[in-house]
């Protein structure tokens, strides 16, 4: 098992995601379809 260095990245980024606060309601529905974008492709990775 390796040994952490520091706090957790994906944790983090998360973090990161969650401060961010959106201009306007369209940077919001951007920035959500950019997340079901990403987690669709992971699930399409994840199959094959």
């Amino acid at each position: 098992m390796s040994k952490r260095k520091g706090p957790d990245k994906n944790l983090g980024n998360v973090v990161k995601d969650l401060q961010k606060t959106p201009a306007t309601s369209h940077q919001a529905q951007q920035w959500q379809q950019d997340t079901n974008d990403r987690r669709h492709q992971d699930a399409l990775n994840h199959d094959k």
